[in-house]
Order: C-alpha cells, then structure tokens, then sequence
C-alpha cells in the first residue's frame, strides 16, 4: 500500500471549524458495501441500520488540557509546551513537545501563568522537538496536576485555524469521557448524544468501552510512500475482559459490531493480533 494512493483535494470550506449545534446532527455518508450506492443521512440515522444485540464498541478515553503557553527564562520568549503524558507523579515529569524547539535547552527554566506560578526546567532533549521538564512545585499530585491542568487549553487540532473557545471545553470531549489521557479526541465518538445512545438503548442496540489514550501521533506528517515502513507512535490500550467477552460473544451470535473510530478499529486489531 502507498501513500499516493490516498492523495486528494480537500477543500477549505469543507473543513468545519466548529462543531454543529446537537452533536448527533452532522452529515453522515452510507456506502451499501453491495451495491456501492451512496447515501447522504444525518449522523442521528445511524440507528437505522442497527438491530437488537447489535454492539458499538466506544473509547472512552478522556482528554486532558494539553496545550500550554510559558515563557523562557531571561529572554521572555513566548513557548508552546504539548503535555504529552506524565513519567513521574511524584517528581512531576512530564514528556512535552516545545515549539520553537531551537530556543529550548537541558537547563532552561520556563514560566507559566500569570504570575509566574508554575516553573518548569528542562532536564533532557527526547526527539527534534521533544523534552523532559521537571515542575517545580511543592505539593502533592492532586494539587500539582489541579494547578497544572489550570494553565492549560483544550488542545484543539491546528487545522482548526483559530484558538480555544469556550464552547471546546465541552466539545472537544465525548458524552462518555471517563478515563483520563488523552491529547487527541476520540473524533467519530464526537457524534454520539445522550438521546442518540439512550434511542440505541431502547432498540436493544448493545455498548461496550475499551480505553485507548489517543496520541499527537494521530496528527503526524507520513513521510513515507511505502506505509508498511511508517512507523504509529506509542499509545496505552486498556481492553477489559468484560468488553472481549461482550464482543466475542455478539459475533459467535451473528450479531453486527460497530467499531466506533479509527481509534476503536485500531485497538481491536492489535489485540487480536497481538494474542
């Protein structure tokens, strides 16, 4: 498989830069795999080709405020610093993205808030634009992580083209965010409102939730023709044996399972390979 294969247009106008006033209410495309006739729905319809004992399977991972903005010691240079995930509770270490990465050594001290309240040093260089910053703070991770967590944004997609709003705090998270880590949001989950799920529910429509703590890596450039040679970024997978006997046993029945997401499809497939 190539990369050129993927290659299209899409056009700007094309690409919503805010979400639709009901979740449940964007566009939805259906392909009949058959016929290969095209159907243009409202993402709500999708109950329409599901039936009793049928199972969606959902990441709940939840998103975090990754995003933050300090300033370099001396200088005053304005930073960018991406959270990516926490190596050490007890210490306070963080594995980060700085941008601009060239104006960020081992050594240097970053400011953040306001007044300052938060300091973090760096203490080694991990790739191109990657750091380890140890936070300076006095007290536990409870208060360390509320304080942090303060500071930060909603770490909304660039592509976006425009800054955090108020309305992403919310958004940007799906109705059963639950467990704590991601920096990328579980996109097709985005969709499902509490009355789309309790209709499904009244259906007899079944849901099962594994965990997978989606990465910035979702966002990285693939700068290979050849996408046996690409290399995905790391990411934590939890899949509990509660949600494995749930699916194993809709599919010994016939039933249809509906992987909710790339992010879903991914992490079925690694754990059916991977046993």
């Amino acid at each position: 498989m190539k990369l050129s294969q993927f290659k299209f247009e899409l056009p700007e106008k094309l690409i919503a830069t805010h979400p639709s006033k009901n979740r449940d209410e964007c566009r939805l495309m259906v392909v009949n795999r058959k016929t290969g006739d095209v159907e243009h729905k409202i993402f709500k319809d999708v109950i329409e080709y599901f039936d009793d004992k049928d199972i969606f399977v959902f990441n709940d991972t939840k998103v975090f405020p990754a995003r933050l903005y300090g300033n370099k010691e001396k200088t005053g240079a304005t930073i960018e610093v991406f959270l990516l995930r926490e190596l050490n509770e007890e210490f306070h270490l963080w594995d980060v993205l700085v941008d601009p990465a060239r104006k960020i050594r081992i050594g240097n001290k970053l400011y953040f808030g306001d007044d300052d309240s938060m300091v973090a040093e760096v203490i080694d260089n991990t790739t191109s634009r990657g750091r380890t910053l140890r936070f300076l703070f006095d007290g536990n991770g409870d208060e360390f992580r509320k304080a942090l967590y303060a500071l930060g944004e909603t770490p909304i997609p660039k592509y976006l083209g425009r800054g955090e709003e108020n309305i992403d705090k919310d958004r940007y998270q799906t109705i059963f965010a639950k467990n704590e880590g991601a920096v990328v949001a579980p996109a097709a989950g985005l969709h499902f409102s509490r009355e789309l799920m309790k209709r499904m529910e009244i259906k007899g429509i079944d849901f099962a939730f594994l965990t997978l703590h989606s990465g910035l890596g979702n966002y990285r450039d693939i700068d290979v023709e050849d996408l046996t040679k690409h290399k995905m970024d790391s990411e934590q997978l939890v899949i509990t044996q509660e949600t494995a006997d749930q699916v194993n046993k809709a599919k010994d029945e016939g039933h249809r399972i509906c992987a909710v997401g790339t992010s879903v499809m991914r992490a079925m497939e690694t754990i059916v390979t991977t046993n």
